[in-house]
Formats: C-alpha cells, sequence, structure tokens
C-alpha cells in the first residue's frame, strides 16, 4: 500500500520554523496500529489522518506514543494539504473529529481555525505541579490541561521543567506555561511528556484555554501570540464566546508517499 505524505510547518511562514506535523490522506480509514505506528515512525508531534466525507473530510492525529483529540498545527497542515495539493479551489473545509466540527478557511496565505473554547477554572497548583515546574506560578487553571501564569515573558523562557515528574501527575493531558508577552499579547510553552512530546514547539489546541483567558485579562480582542519554543510559532487570536479563531500561515517541507 502507498499513501500520500505531506509534512508542512504550521504556525509559520518558513521551513525549519513552527511545529512540523505529517498529513495523510487517506480513501478510508487504517487500523489503528497502523496509524500508531505511522505516527511513532513519522516522530513529529502528530501525524494527521484525513478522510473525505460528505464533501468534507473526517481527521483524526496521531502523536508518537497515543491518538489525542485535538489538535491545531496538524489540523491547519490538513487545510494547506487540501487548500494547495489537493483542492486548489477550495477557500474553506470542514473537518469532523472527536472534538466536533473544526471549520478551516483560507485568507490570502493565512489558515484560520474556528475551534471549540476550553476555558480554564483557578484551582489550586498540585504540589507535584510546583516540584515539577521548580517555580511558582501566580496562578494555576484547570481545563483539559493545566495552565501556569507567570509574570513575564523571562520567566517563561527560564522554565526547564522536571519531565519525568510532569509525566507521573494524574488527571491531566499536559501543561502550559504562559505569561504577558514584550512584544505580543502573550506567550507561552506546553510540556505533554505524557504523549510522548516533552515540549510542543507550537501547539493550537493550548490556545482553546489560553485565548478565553487573556482576551478577559487584557480586555481585548483580536490578540497576537508567540509559543517560545526552539522553533518558535506565531499565532493570531480571537475569543469567539464557545469558540476561538486561532489563525497562522505554514510552509511545505516535504511531499513523499508511505510504504507499508
Amino acid at each position: 500500500m502507498k499513501i500520500p505524505l505531506y509534512q508542512i510547518d504550521a504556525f509559520t511562514g518558513r521551513v525549519f520554523g513552527g511545529n512540523p506535523a505529517a498529513v495523510c490522506p487517506l480513501d478510508a480509514w487504517l487500523p489503528d496500529p497502523t496509524m500508531q505506528s505511522i505516527g511513532l515512525e513519522n516522530n513529529v508531534s502528530e501525524t494527521a489522518f484525513i478522510v473525505p466525507q460528505n464533501g468534507d473530510y473526517a481527521i483524526r492525529w496521531f502523536t508518537p506514543a497515543c491518538e489525542v483529540d485535538l489538535c491545531g498545527h496538524a489540523t491547519l497542515a490538513s487545510g494547506y494539504a487540501i487548500f494547495n495539493i489537493l483542492e486548489p479551489s477550495r477557500t474553506s473545509v470542514t473537518f469532523s473529529s472527536k472534538s466536533g466540527p473544526l471549520h478551516v478557511t483560507r485568507q490570502d496565505d493565512t489558515i484560520i481555525l474556528n475551534f471549540p473554547a476550553r476555558a480554564g477554572v483557578l484551582c489550586d497548583p498540585p504540589a507535584e505541579l510546583l516540584a515539577a515546574l521548580n517555580v511558582k506560578p501566580e496562578a494555576v487553571y484547570k481545563a483539559s490541561d493545566y495552565m501556569a501564569v507567570f509574570k513575564s515573558e523571562a520567566e517563561i523562557r527560564a522554565l526547564r521543567p522536571d519531565m519525568a515528574k510532569l509525566a507521573a501527575i494524574d488527571g491531566i493531558r499536559a501543561f502550559i506555561c504562559t505569561a504577558p508577552g514584550d512584544s505580543v499579547d502573550f506567550v507561552s510553552r506546553f510540556f505533554a511528556p505524557k504523549q510522548g512530546i516533552n515540549e510542543d514547539p507550537v501547539t493550537g489546541s493550548a490556545h482553546c484555554t489560553l485565548i478565553p483567558y487573556w482576551s478577559k485579562r487584557l480586555g481585548r480582542n483580536p490578540l497576537r501570540a508567540l509559543q517560545l519554543s526552539a522553533r518558535g510559532g506565531e499565532l493570531y487570536c480571537e475569543d469567539l464566546g464557545d469558540r476561538v479563531a486561532i489563525a497562522g500561515r505554514a510552509a511545505l517541507y516535504l511531499e513523499g508517499a508511505i510504504h507499508i
């Protein structure tokens, strides 16, 4: 069997930046173990599999270790593949996913994701989280992830969390750390060692929690954000109430085929 493969750098205008995602268009779903093996073999944060469905597409995402219920950068990459390679006459697509319908549109060289909001609830930080971060945040919120809020961009850049301790914390997917930005509205980093990703380069799904928080705190909309990984990524964000808009660019790095 020969499966098309596109590797696309998302939330960046150039190759070698942003977050690389693999996109595999299929005629029908492969067995889950096969898709997981492809995710492991590709060894990027997420591999997206897309299947035509009622004039649009269904989408699933696999990290090297597991399937996830929502992924922003690989959805943006999938939109890029559809708009620029598979169906270049299209300017919009709706993906059916485990997190409901995900609307994606193209506007010039920018791709806009319409995702469900996941606002966090203020909580007492678990002692295990504080021990793993080795620094105390101003506040901690809980949604699908823990979101730790710090005072400054410099604190976010300086974080060196203990990944083994983060992975041992039960009942949570991953960990967002965020602060006001020096040149943008807010910055963040994202750690997901349980999912086989110690630090994700750019995380669209984390902004489902970040956007409602920062829009309310700063009292403005839309917002511009940076994710401060080594590769880095730029996101344009808007709070839409029960949804969020997350926009960015993408660049094609690799086009090929998988043989299994």
